[in-house]
């Protein structure tokens, strides 16, 4: 009986490895795969181009609102030019 269940067990582990994905099966996964991560790509690098355009947008305003401090600056010290006259 000890035979018996030990060809048995021999047997199911053999038909276990046997039941795996065929060599198809894998390299169609392998290409799902690779089309995933480059589809991830694509997206990082769209919101990537995003981010820098956001990115201008804030460093456009900041010049913009050094550039109205500055002229605020200039009228006040004329103001205060024209006081002292």
């Amino acid at each position: 009986m000890k035979k018996f269940l030990t060809m048995l067990m021999v047997a199911s582990i053999f038909s276990l490895v046997a039941c795996g994905p065929t060599e198809e099966e894998k390299v169609a996964a392998e290409t799902e795969a690779a089309a995933m991560v480059e589809e991830m790509f694509e997206e990082l690098e769209e919101e990537m181009e995003a981010t820098e355009e956001v990115a201008e947008e804030v460093v456009a305003e900041e010049v913009v609102a050094e550039e109205v401090a500055v002229e605020g600056e200039e009228a006040t010290e004329e103001v205060v030019e024209e006081a002292a006259h």
